[in-house]
């Protein structure tokens, strides 16, 4: 469920159909967005005028959705399907005009005429990982995103005509690049991976930041802190408190569109993409996660001397090893994604585990420690980034752990070193593989190991996956690269 803040305390969040409905009277809401995302996470919206939204079309649904126009959906002989809002999602989006006023509501994808849910809705692939949890006896998982963005004044790209120009520019106020400071802020410019937690005038963003933070409270997301994260041209962090796995989901998908609209409201562009500026640090979505059975977190022992972490976390620690690659398919799924995953940019390429080493792709944070602290126990898979779907990389996690677990999968033991500073040789004495170098190479990973998605995903979402990585990856490999009349043009 998500949370809101009363009175200085935290607590849950649930609305009914009849606070929806009411508050849509009070407030005199004029137009409600319904809301779903399609497999590659872009959010997807139909707008009702709200005296059509009655209190049966969240039982019987919404026929507005024509399912062969979404990309991955459904092909034009079978397109008819409804769209179910979930009253928990609702919201009032604070930038629509006070003539206009427009809330909105996440929805759940079913086929029409009775034929139940949709198999390749990424929402119902989260609910089912929950349900698979809830199979094994874990009846919670929390997770917590960490999802990093940039933030530009402008930025253009000229890819249409082949046979000219290719090329792209970005303008930042913050970027190093600038001559001096900025003619925007009248601030120094951010030096190359320097941009960690510096104070204003530097930090351009806290306002922008702190304006998504309150616009997030509409919809019960409380945010535990933002900060501008290390690169130096507007890179930015929220960070959510955690929540169920479909709860979190649905939060990091509606920060992705917030953050997006409020830049845009500013004059300015927000990307998940997560390596937009070469030689800089890129943005990734570390996500942390723990699993709960009667009120106590499994992923905590006391007697653990190394990390205070059960044999049940190293087992999901072992899953998520054992899948990696594959899961880096779903977790990483764009070109750009890889050139994020290369040495010397604090991004995770190798597959390793360890606690503090933030060179490893998996960590166990250890600030706090004993029993007073054993709900903080989790572990942080690093790999995932911001281009992700959050509802498929969730469940994606979840299936890798719950397969580790019934294996009893060996994690090994722990690299404290600096990864990134080991030679080969000893790399390879330790056991220590890497995540993929491409998409290409991620997709074939996924090919030769999706048995321990089945359980939650269907085979046709794993189709649907492949298929998309494999024309991306072939759209983007087939054309000259701008540095490659650098290295080969006088061969």
């Amino acid at each position: 469920m998500p949370y809101v803040r009363e009175g200085g305390k935290i607590r849950q969040r649930r609305l009914t159909i009849s606070d929806v409905l009411g508050d849509i009277s009070e407030h005199k809401v004029k137009f409600v967005d319904l809301q779903f995302t399609d497999i590659q996470g872009r959010m997807q919206h139909v707008t009702v005028p709200s005296e059509s939204l009655e209190e049966d079309a969240f039982a019987e649904g919404v026929p507005k959705l024509d399912g062969s126009s979404i990309r991955g959906f459904t092909d034009i002989h079978e397109s008819d399907m409804l769209l179910f809002p979930d009253p928990n999602t609702y919201g009032i989006l604070p930038w629509s005009p006070e003539s206009l006023k427009t809330s909105r509501i996440i929805c759940d994808v079913s086929w029409g005429y009775g034929m139940g849910r949709f198999g390749k809705d990424p929402r119902f692939i989260a609910q089912r990982a929950e349900e698979e949890a809830k199979k094994q006896g874990f009846d919670t998982t929390y997770w917590g995103p960490e999802i990093e963005f940039f933030v530009f004044d402008r930025v253009s790209w000229n890819v249409i005509t082949p046979f000219a120009e290719q090329s792209y520019k970005i303008e930042s106020r913050e970027a190093p690049w600038n001559p001096g400071p900025s003619p925007i802020t009248n601030s120094p410019p951010i030096r190359f991976k320097e941009g960690y937690f510096p104070a204003s005038p530097q930090d351009t963003l806290q306002d922008f930041r702190s304006e998504c933070v309150s616009t997030l409270s509409n919809f019960g997301i409380v945010c535990d802190a933002h900060h501008h994260e290390v690169a130096g041209a507007g890179q930015c962090e929220i960070d959510m408190r955690y929540d169920t796995l479909t709860s979190m989901a649905d939060a990091a998908v509606t920060d992705k569109y917030v953050v997006k609209n409020v830049a845009a409201k500013n004059g300015m562009v927000a990307t998940m993409m997560p390596k937009p500026v070469f030689l800089d640090n890129a943005s990734g979505m570390h996500v942390h996660v723990s699993l709960w059975r009667d009120g106590k977190n499994l992923m905590y022992d006391e007697g653990d001397q190394y990390a205070e972490l059960s044999k049940l976390g190293r087992y999901f620690g072992g899953g998520l090893m054992a899948h990696a690659r594959a899961l880096a398919a779903i977790t990483n799924p764009t070109t750009n994604s890889y050139r994020r995953l290369v040495p010397g940019f604090e991004a995770p390429v190798f597959i390793a585990w360890s606690r503090r080493n933030r060179s490893a792709n998996i960590r166990i944070p250890v600030n706090m420690k004993g029993p007073r602290h054993s709900a903080k126990k989790r572990l942080e898979y690093r790999t995932p980034d911001t281009s992700s779907n959050p509802y498929l990389c969730f469940a994606a996690m979840l299936s890798a752990g719950l397969d580790g677990i019934k294996k009893s999968a060996d994690i090994g033991d722990p690299v404290d070193e600096d990864i990134y500073k080991l030679t080969p040789e000893k790399r390879r004495a330790l056991g220590i593989k890497e995540l993929p170098g491409s998409l290409k190479e991620a997709i074939e990973c996924l090919q030769s190991d999706n048995d321990f998605l089945k359980p939650i995903f269907s085979s046709e979402i794993i189709e649907a996956i492949i298929e998309n990585g494999i024309k991306e990856y072939g759209e983007v490999n087939r054309r000259p690269h701008p540095y490659e009349f650098y290295l080969y043009f006088d061969i």
